[in-house]
């Protein structure tokens, strides 16, 4: 979260998404290690400086049965009862994971349980990762995971030793 903080104390259109993000997680009544994770993985390809309009989908509840996701690949799609605008939702009704286009797991409770199912399942069935999202799968799979260790992008080994100085 330190590293979120820094970087959204900066100027610019990824340091504006960063601070809305983290100025909705401060509202937040409750500071858990869920609310923590849903910030981290959800600002992670904003500090990654990666297109997330195609994947982090919001729908209303009433709209969740027959949700409209277009032609997306790979999709988190949240349904919430309140507003559909905020960057961020901490307490969704469900979380549904989204391949080909087709709802494939719904009622997850939780962003980090969605989106380690939705990892899985890429992983599983050999899918490509979406290359809007190439770094973000990348890191998750190779720093968080730990899976496949080998050469990072230099986006990616910055990354990961700005967050070895702030551990």
């Amino acid at each position: 979260m330190t590293l979120y903080r820094q970087r959204a104390s900066k100027t610019g259109k990824t340091s504006d998404a960063l601070a809305d993000i983290l100025r909705i997680h401060d509202l937040q009544d409750q500071h858990d290690v869920h609310t923590r994770r849903t910030t981290v993985l959800r600002a992670l390809p904003m500090l990654l400086r990666e297109d997330i309009s195609g994947f982090f989908k919001t729908c209303r509840v009433e709209d969740s049965d027959e949700p409209d996701v277009g032609d997306a690949p790979v999709a988190i799609l949240t349904a919430v009862s309140d507003d559909t605008e905020k960057p961020i939702n901490f307490n969704p009704i469900k979380i549904s994971i989204v391949l080909e286009s087709e709802v494939m797991v719904t009622n997850l409770p939780r962003l980090a349980d969605a989106f380690l199912v939705m990892f899985g399942l890429i992983y599983a069935l050999h899918l490509s990762y979406p290359k809007e999202l190439a770094n973000t799968f990348e890191f998750v799979q190779k720093i968080l995971l730990g899976l496949e260790d080998g050469k990072l992008k230099p986006r990616l080994q910055a990354l990961k030793n700005d967050l070895l100085i702030h551990v």
